[in-house]
């Protein structure tokens, strides 16, 4: 009877959980609508990224894509010109980690839903659970960064992400690719940072545990390769037909080389062993998270391994290390020639990439102020991410033929100062208004009230 009693309760108390929250967490901005009609920005510097500014610039785009740009732009009839004289014109911001639309309030279990139940889950399909109504969407895009991966947690194959645009009524209509990878969680032993102090295992048990689970990983592996052969067989006359199974069938894409590992690890022991295991499987690889990819540049190179960086705002993660070890991570890399994005994902807490991604221009700042090119760190946000993505020929730069996914602001992105005052998302004007925004207004009203002057 308790026990009954017990469950009934936690059953109530989520209930109302759901209830509570489920209105506040609806964003209630608009969606825009589908371009109807040419629109030129007329007059501003023009930020291509993938070429030289364009000082008293114009950039021309019609159905979602730009079709002209340049200083001697010839309008069509019907074109909204909208003049932006003393702005800037930037390609939409990417932040390439993130859980967004996957998670909402951290302490309420009922707006999570970034990670599934087990620890092989490959058929998982992130962009598929995403929130359109997420109120962390438009707090996110109103700085610039209009597409974000999101990628599911938990596990140690976790399934696929989806690349999303920052608006939509759905999530078919948010998606822009996917899936785009599949997501690996490569076993670490807790040697430094809090999880490490919270971990009470004794290392032999924690180096016991690290190996089963790399079994696990090669075990799937291999169950799925035998699972694409005999799939394979079946046209062949005699061969029996092999029962579908959902898991084997979303990675038959990976070992086909279509999609590629996203495989998340941070030290250099976890690195290493990702690497030899991937090369050894013959897939293709990108590396996230990456602390200590400065580390191991000579094996990043040798294996053309691109790094997904997943914060540069970060502290050591040992007590002899430099405070600035993170900071020079992405500068380390360019130096060696590694293909580099950083990616705003904290590689801690789920809720921390979707929270802190609207700061994901400030992280490649940081990494300019301690080495790495000016230029460098935009692309580090922009034309690198879609390259590593695969979806450099729809976003990323500013060029012909390209989505018309891109922002105006009064200066430059990456100073924290710069406001973005307009966006377009495939050509649609998008509201940038937010909860920020609405609360900004709020108190305002409050302090001129009280007499109290504002800036």
């Amino acid at each position: 009877m308790t026990k009954l009693f017990s469950t009934s309760i936690a059953i109530f108390t989520s209930a109302v959980l759901i209830c509570l929250y489920s209105p506040a967490l609806a964003s209630n901005q608009v969606p825009a609508p589908p371009q109807d009609h040419p629109i030129a920005l007329v007059g501003g510097t023009i930020h291509p990224v993938s070429g030289p500014v364009i000082e008293n610039g114009t950039i021309l785009f019609d159905n979602g894509r730009i079709v002209a740009i340049g200083t001697n732009v010839t309008l069509p009839q019907g074109t909204e010109q909208i003049d932006i004289t003393g702005k800037h014109v930037y390609p939409g911001i990417i932040a390439a980690h993130t859980t967004l639309g996957l998670t909402e309030i951290g302490a309420v279990g009922a707006t999570n839903d970034v990670s599934e139940v087990g620890d092989i889950t490959p058929n998982v399909r992130a962009e598929a659970a995403v929130n359109p109504d997420s109120e962390l969407l438009p707090v996110t895009r109103a700085n610039g960064v209009l597409l974000a991966l999101s990628v599911p947690g938990g596990g140690l194959i976790s399934g696929t992400s989806g690349l999303m645009m920052m608006d939509g009524w759905t999530w078919e209509d948010m998606t822009l690719k996917g899936p785009v990878a599949m997501h690996v969680w490569w076993p670490a032993l807790r040697r430094s940072g809090f999880r490490a102090a919270a971990d009470t295992r004794k290392p032999e048990e924690q180096r016991r545990d690290r190996d089963e689970n790399i079994g696990k990983i090669r075990t799937a592996f291999r169950e799925a390769r035998a699972y694409m052969k005999a799939k394979e067989a079946e046209s062949q006359n005699g061969v029996p037909y092999h029962d579908t199974d959902s898991r084997w069938e979303a990675m038959i894409p990976v070992l086909k080389r279509e999609i590629p590992v996203i495989v998340h690890a941070s030290e250099i022991l976890e690195i290493q062993g990702a690497i030899d295991w991937a090369v050894d499987e013959g897939i293709r690889v990108i590396l996230a998270g990456g602390r200590d990819a400065w580390r191991v540049t000579d094996l990043l190179k040798e294996h053309n391994i691109p790094v997904m960086i997943s914060a540069v705002h970060l502290t050591p993660q040992r007590r002899d290390e430099d405070y600035d070890i993170p900071y020079t991570n992405p500068m380390k890399l360019y130096q060696a020639g590694i293909k580099i994005c950083i990616s705003g994902g904290q590689g801690e807490s789920p809720a921390v990439s979707s929270y802190n991604a609207r700061n994901l221009p400030y992280q490649a700042a940081t990494a300019a102020s301690y080495g790495l090119p000016k230029d460098e760190a935009l692309k580090c946000v922009t034309l690198y991410p879609a390259e590593i993505l695969g979806v450099a020929d729809r976003v990323g730069s500013l060029e012909l033929g390209k989505d018309a996914t891109l922002f105006i602001s009064d200066g430059d992105p990456l100073e924290i100062l710069t406001h973005v005052e307009r966006a377009f998302i495939q050509g649609r004007d998008i509201q940038l208004k937010s909860k920020h925004t609405m609360l900004y207004e709020k108190y305002k009203v409050k302090y001129e009230r009280q007499g109290v002057e504002q800036d």
